[in-house]
């Protein structure tokens, strides 16, 4: 079976920086799309970065020139490295993937248990 496991999640000052990391664990033979997606109180779900396996990247407007998302196709493991936070950053950071192909089975969605980021002076 293939989980999704975030780390990077925490408490920063508006102006800094985060970096979150999402590995794939499981007998994966490719992954199409890699992303983060986020979720604040009260809010709905929402696109932050994807990347695909052919490098096309993807991302909202309000974090533009901020994130970038990166993956390390090797060990099924991508990264958000944040910059230049605000407080309307804050919320919960899912990770997610597209179309899995593992030793388990085929996967259309995956989704990670999410990480709390909190911006904040």
């Amino acid at each position: 079976q293939v989980q999704l496991v975030e780390s990077g999640g925490g408490l920063v000052q508006p102006g800094g920086s985060l970096r979150l990391s999402c590995a794939a664990s499981g007998s994966i033979f490719s992954i199409n799309t890699m992303g983060w997606y986020r979720q604040a109180p009260g809010k709905q779900r929402e696109l932050v970065a994807t990347l695909t396996n052919s490098d096309t990247t993807n991302y909202a407007d309000s974090v533009k020139g901020r994130f970038t998302i990166s993956r390390d196709n090797a060990k099924n493991t991508v990264y958000l490295q944040m910059n230049s936070l605000k407080p309307e950053d804050t919320a919960v950071y899912y990770c997610n993937a597209d179309r899995v192909r593992a030793g388990s089975g085929w996967y259309g969605r995956l989704w990670g248990q999410g990480t709390l980021v909190t911006v904040s002076s």
